[in-house]
């Protein structure tokens, strides 16, 4: 397709984590414009920008019995986004099918996590400076995110609860694997990268009561290692 610089296997199959379940994940990198025309004859294809800034855009085919994933990334936009990481600077977009959104630097994470199968890319270890700015980061996120379960515990809306509290279980997974300058691409496997696995037996004993509901964001902050009473960061700065 010309435009293409570089074909990468990602996912399962580059981690050496799939099954035969697992389907195939080709990342293709371009500069500039791409020209979709031959992969169009094979499938349903999304043009660039129409998954969002990050994601972009793709392609899902079927090949005989293998499902074959195809994602167009912009080294232009991949580039920008490993530089602004180089130098812990990082931002957060909603996906489709993320709780905690998707961080810039997964651009990065992806090409560190491939492996080249046409042309080359090259990618770039886990930054120093990352590690140190995206924890922060993350636990903000993670005490909101435990807020807002509060308040949604006050009002008895369970499902509010649930969700608020699995995506603040998700930012401390991020800020965890950060800590440890670990590539993580997606969230599919981050509670277990994190080492947080042990909680997911909690969301089988979500409570309908107010009370107990609020027991039960404590005790979600509790396993995340949230000190109890501690202020949140936005209500200092009320002050």
């Amino acid at each position: 397709m010309p435009g293409t610089v570089a074909v990468v296997l990602g996912g399962s199959r580059a981690s050496r984590g799939d099954s035969e379940a697992s389907d195939w994940d080709l990342g293709v990198y371009y500069r500039g414009t791409i020209d979709l025309s031959a992969l169009s004859a094979l499938g349903t294809v999304f043009a660039p920008g129409s998954w969002g800034r990050i994601m972009n855009g793709g392609a899902w085919l079927q090949c005989d019995d293998e499902k074959i994933d195809v994602l167009l990334r912009d080294l232009d936009v991949v580039e920008h986004w490993t530089q602004r990481a180089q130098e812990g600077e990082f931002e957060r977009d909603a996906l489709l099918g993320y709780l905690a959104g998707i961080p810039t630097y997964s651009l990065t994470a992806e090409l560190a996590s491939s492996i080249a199968l046409h042309g080359r890319v090259d990618a770039v270890p886990f930054p120093p400076k990352l590690a140190l700015a995206a924890p922060q980061v993350w636990r903000f996120c993670r005490s909101f995110s435990l807020d807002y379960a509060r308040m949604h515990a006050r009002r008895g809306n369970v499902a509010g609860v649930a969700g608020q509290a699995a995506t603040a279980i998700m930012e401390e997974a991020h800020a965890i694997v950060c800590e440890r300058s670990q590539w993580v691409c997606n969230e599919k496997h981050l509670i277990e990268a994190a080492g947080l696995g042990g909680l997911h037996p909690l969301f089988a004993e979500i409570p309908v009561e107010g009370t107990d509901l609020l027991r039960w964001v404590d005790l979600v902050a509790d396993r995340l290692g949230v000190p109890a009473g501690v202020a949140t960061p936005w209500k200092k700065a009320e002050r």
